[in-house]
């Protein structure tokens, strides 16, 4: 059972559910670890789990019947993730890869459902969460086809700091130019003048290994 303190550390949601309900969540989670580059579920999968990250970074991405790959989002500590195939119980339509290790946190499926049936504050978090990452799957339907490789590098970027999913995060993330890269479907190279820019722009700052977001909103509404 996870320790108290680490669940309200990783997971947000946890700090405003009931006793019972709060322990009933940590009666519900185990965690597991895994390496760089190791595959958490392909497509086709069934992962019963919802899904946090506590360490780490999460690729999640969709290939089309020609072999094209896309990425739908990249996850960093904090989120949570497959609440709709966890609800539906269906196969993962999406791969998980871990860009780096990467420690998560599995809630098995029926304590995902008691708290569904029985916590008003944990339906609250989802329809919040639901919320956001529709807006976010519609944005990237639509810069997929209109922006260049700065402006998909400025939206994922910002997607990292999304306040609704990453709410109480600093501005600061500790990233390399090549786990940006593969999160926004470029060379490491093509990344570091994207940065760069954005970073003449005034939008960022970049140190060794990290970003520091200076103006969100205008991050994530760059068009270049």
């Amino acid at each position: 059972m996870i320790p108290a303190e680490e669940l309200r550390r990783i997971a947000v949601w946890s700090r405003d559910l009931a006793e019972g309900e709060f322990e009933e969540a940590r009666r519900g989670i185990t965690m597991k670890l895994y390496g760089k580059g190791n595959y958490i579920c392909h497509v086709g999968d069934t992962l019963e789990s919802w899904t946090g990250v506590a360490e780490g970074l999460v690729k999640m991405s969709a290939t089309s019947k020609t072999g094209k790959s896309a990425t739908l989002a990249g996850m960093r500590a904090g989120a949570w993730f497959g609440e709709g195939t966890v609800i539906k119980a269906e196969p993962r339509r999406y791969e998980l890869v871990a860009l780096r290790e990467t420690r998560l946190a599995l809630m098995r499926r029926s304590t995902f459902l008691w708290l569904f049936e029985h916590s008003a504050a944990f339906n609250r978090f989802l329809v919040h969460q639901f919320n956001e990452r529709l807006a976010q799957f519609i944005a990237l339907a639509e810069y997929d086809r209109m922006l260049g490789s700065t402006g998909r590098l400025a939206r994922n970027l910002a997607w990292l700091f999304n306040p609704i999913l990453y709410p109480g995060q600093d501005r600061t993330l500790a990233i390399s130019q090549e786990e940006l890269g593969l999160l926004a479907g470029m060379s490491r190279q093509v990344a570091n003048q994207g940065l760069a820019k954005l970073a003449d722009l005034g939008l960022i700052e970049v140190g060794h290994g990290s970003v520091t977001i200076i103006d969100l909103d205008r991050l994530a509404r760059y068009e270049g």
